[in-house]
């Protein structure tokens, strides 16, 4: 059988400890935002000799439960860049999602909806598909975690395969209620790429004020009918959305690291409007 590793274990000591069923809990690692970070009008704070105030960083953990390597369809077991770097967008952006309702699309195992509840006292949702008991597995991290919340997580499923009328009534209803939606590491084949463009396309046909994050890494091959290395899934998700009425915005990732990661070249955040 063909499996995938995610590259952040062998990046970053996780401090692993090996469960029973093959699982794996690991500590994701984070700084709370510092008093001495600027703020929205870009102000720091300094002390009455005029020296800048430095406040030592306060730090908190995730613990996680997860797989190690997976065969393709089960890679939502495992943690993957993506999704710290989603975490670190929405650390981020506290203040401006502190009171919004968050849905969470292809969540995996919860980290990135865990981190948006550490902050924000809405509401989050947090969905997948049901595959490898990963529903059971994402409620078990949010209360492993629960400590750390302000907010309140809500888990279920959301197949972007299945047919709009298989929808649930409490997914269509979660939907509604979110204002922002948030994707990680959703595009790496192509027919989940389609149907997670089609996921999008539904729900701003729902609501075309929704607001739509996606964070990935583009992953380079070298083919011999292109003489080149290149993302054939990036590539692919953005032939699908060429000519959607969408505006996709790439957000520069010139805002501070507060998890534990190696933050590559190859990493990209988008976020995605209705025109």
């Amino acid at each position: 059988m063909y499996t995938v590793k995610s590259e952040i274990y062998g990046e970053t000591n996780y401090q692993p400890e090996h469960k029973e069923g093959g699982k794996i809990l690991s500590k994701f690692r984070f700084r709370y935002p510092g008093e001495n970070e600027q703020d929205s009008n870009g102000k720091v704070s300094h002390d009455k000799d005029g020296d800048l105030n430095v406040v030592r960083a306060r730090r908190g953990q995730i613990e996680l439960e997860h797989s190690g390597a997976t065969e393709l369809k089960l890679v939502g077991l495992q943690v993957w860049r993506g999704a710290l770097l989603l975490a670190d967008f929405l650390f981020h952006q506290r203040n401006e999602l502190a009171n919004k309702t968050i849905m969470e699309l292809g969540a995996g195992v919860g980290l990135t909806s865990i981190a948006a509840a550490i902050h924000s006292s809405g509401q989050v949702y947090c969905t997948d598909v049901n595959l490898g008991c990963i529903l059971d597995l994402i409620r078990s991290n949010v209360e492993r975690n629960s400590q750390l919340l302000l907010g309140k997580v809500s888990v279920l499923e959301y197949d972007f395969l299945a047919p709009k009328s298989e929808l649930s009534r409490e997914l269509l209803s979660a939907i509604d209620a979110s204002d922002v939606i948030m994707a990680a590491d959703v595009i790496y084949e192509e027919s989940l790429t389609d149907a997670f463009v089609a996921v999008i396309e539904h729900i701003f046909s729902k609501n075309s004020e929704k607001l739509i994050f996606m964070a990935m890494e583009k992953r380079y091959v070298f083919t011999l009918e292109d003489c080149d290395s290149v993302a054939p899934m990036y590539e692919h998700f953005l032939r699908q959305t060429a000519n959607k009425p969408w505006i996709m915005d790439s957000i520069p990732l010139d805002f501070p690291q507060y998890f534990e990661y190696e933050r590559c070249p190859q990493l990209i955040l988008m976020r995605i409007r209705r025109r």
